[in-house]
């Protein structure tokens, strides 16, 4: 315990990370502000009323976790950073198959750039799209025959303002992400992701308190269900953290009067190289189709597709685990290259023993990483569609959605990349961090 009070006081000691600690806070904070502006034209008190009436159990219910409420506040931040994650999902999707993409993502730094920009503009995009489906269903919201928007409010002036207000919302939090992962600590995208979600950690206990104070569940249930829940995500966490080692040995080479080589190294393969964004991305896809559908709430056929796109759905769960398991590949083929590892080997005289250098050593990468990402793209699948099915054991959507798979699974995975950031400017000063023991001595910065 002492330690980790002295680690504390350490992270305030250096000055660079007590700066970025409280610059990621202080946007984050903002972030949360916006959540709770309502757009203007709304009536909030009886938004507030018609919203008593509506459950979680829906994909609705499952974004407004994500964007820590504000879809349920009719917020300016309501569509929250999905909209930027959807874009980002759609040109990676198309540098795997159109080759403008393809060679804008081999042009390093200028392509990166090139892609951003493109990704800001496919955020507008889906912005506006999605920001119009919300205006569509906040103008069918009644409350006793009363719409939510005053008749002197609604018109197509109050359409375009609150499609730009929202729109602008969004574009504004992607900026604030940007803002965090440059001047403050961890990635920017994934920490409002992760606040939106813990925002919701209180009215999730308090659902659970009430269902038992009421006498409508059962106290020891309750505890083996969350402990069956807390068991298989460790579990999952813990599996997906493995590693496979690969050795690469280094010939000797002489170089004037030094020699370079001679050694044993490792390349290590994680189960799940793709981390959350797998999760994050097949999130952002399933969003799709209730969006849509909103478009058209007088067509009997497309709202009776949405009872397939509910959450607690099979249907949804299905094609959920799929794209869970397709973006793992997808990812993992972006985040390691097989081939570039190869040729690197190749340039500094490594090889695998046994192995040809050059494309028999990709090839021997790449299979082993197929075959330890399955059972981790699998694992992750099970776990986000968890939820899914402990609601039928009469557990609340909005305590499954926190505790089951997605949440928790984003939460741990932020929490230990931002720590790990910690880590690192700890230990360049020479200081002990929150997973290493001893002080760390001789080290340089």
């Amino acid at each position: 315990m002492s330690r980790i009070t002295d680690t504390f006081r350490n992270i305030f000691k250096i000055t660079e990370l007590r700066q970025r600690i409280i610059y990621t806070l202080a946007v984050l904070l903002i972030v949360r502000f916006g959540a709770h502006v309502t757009v203007p034209g709304v009536d909030s008190t009886l938004l507030a009323q018609s919203m008593k009436n509506q459950t979680s159990d829906n994909l609705f219910g499952l974004y407004d976790l994500f964007v820590g409420g504000a879809f349920h506040n009719a917020a300016i931040f309501a569509l929250g950073i999905m909209p930027y994650i959807s874009a980002s999902i759609i040109l990676q999707l198309m540098g795997a198959v159109v080759p403008y993409f393809q060679k804008l993502q081999q042009e390093g730094e200028e392509g990166r750039k090139k892609i951003t920009q493109l990704t800001r503009y496919g955020t507008v995009l889906i912005s506006a799209m999605q920001g119009w489906g919300i205006t569509i269903r906040l103008q069918n919201i009644n409350v006793e025959g009363m719409s939510i928007i005053p008749a002197q409010v609604q018109g197509i002036f109050w359409v375009f303002s609150t499609i730009l207000i929202l729109t602008a919302g969004t574009v504004f939090m992607m900026w604030l992400g940007e803002q965090i992962t440059e001047r403050g600590l961890g990635n920017g995208i994934s920490l409002i992701i992760f606040i939106g979600i813990i925002d919701r950690f209180p009215y999730a206990i308090l659902d659970e308190y009430q269902s038992i104070s009421q006498g409508t569940r059962n106290l020891v249930i309750e505890i083996v269900i969350v402990a069956f829940m807390v068991l298989v995500i460790a579990g999952v966490i813990l599996v997906t953290q493995g590693t496979r080692r690969i050795p690469v040995q280094y010939a000797k080479r002489v170089v004037g009067r030094k020699v370079y080589g001679g050694v044993t190294q490792y390349i290590p393969l994680r189960v799940n190289t793709a981390g959350v964004m797998p999760i994050i991305f097949a999130q952002s896809i399933m969003f799709i189709p209730n969006t849509v559908f909103s478009f058209f709430p007088n067509s009997e056929f497309l709202q009776s597709l949405t009872s397939y796109f509910v959450y607690t759905s099979p249907v949804y769960a299905f094609f959920y685990a799929l794209m869970i398991i397709f973006f793992t590949y997808f990812y993992t083929a972006i985040a390691f290259n097989p081939k570039d590892v190869a040729d690197n080997m190749k340039k500094q005289g490594g090889f695998i023993p046994g192995i040809r250098p050059g494309k028999h050593t990709s090839d021997f990468i790449d299979n082993i990483l197929t075959k330890i990402t399955l059972p981790g793209s699998f694992f992750l699948a099970i776990i986000a569609i968890l939820p899914t099915f402990v609601g039928d054991f009469g557990v609340s959507q909005r305590f499954a959605q926190f505790f089951g798979g997605t949440s928790l699974l984003i939460i741990v995975g932020v929490a230990l990349d931002t720590l790990q950031q910690i880590e690192s400017h700890l230990l360049m000063r020479h200081y002990d961090g929150f997973m290493k023991s001893g002080k760390v001595k001789g080290r340089r910065a």
